[in-house]
């Protein structure tokens, strides 16, 4: 059955639909890559790598390119993971709502380099059970549904 108005009336439409969101898990040595954000959007709250998936882009293709230009690592392996629905309240900003599909990056290759600096505090390495808080709000879901990466 067609969606009832197949032409979106405007940016209020879209709006109201999810974004989809894809984190890179960079995991190496025991341990994950976590940067610490700045913006309005989880200003103080721990992430990995990552952002929007652009129209046509393939999962994969929008992980390595979130890790090139957060941290100007690059990754010999990437696999498809988990994925979390992340409903943001509205706090002083509109509420969002993201489908945030992870890919496990292994193999970085480079040192972690802070390169938006207007968006990231800086990137450290932590232990799967020592992650530091506060968690961004699809780090703290995909803890809850209990999933954890392979090696760490």
């Amino acid at each position: 059955m067609p969606h009832p108005d197949p032409q979106p009336p405007g940016d209020e439409w879209s709006s109201a639909r999810p974004g989809v969101g894809v984190g890179v898990l960079v995991v190496h040595q025991g341990l994950m890559l976590l940067g610490k954000r700045r913006g309005a959007h989880g200003a103080g709250h721990w992430a990995p790598p990552g952002g929007r998936l652009e129209f046509g882009e393939a999962l994969e293709d929008c992980a390595r390119r979130e890790l090139a230009e957060e941290t100007g690592l690059t990754a010999s392996h990437l696999e498809l993971g988990p994925y979390t629905n992340d409903v943001f309240a509205a706090d002083g900003a509109a509420a969002q709502h993201f489908l945030t599909v992870y890919v496990v990056a292994r193999g970085p290759q480079g040192t972690p380099r802070n390169l938006e600096p207007e968006k990231c505090e800086g990137w450290a390495w932590f232990g799967w059970d020592a992650l530091p808080a506060p968690l961004f709000l699809p780090m703290q879901n995909l803890r809850r549904i209990g999933w954890r990466p392979g090696g760490l």
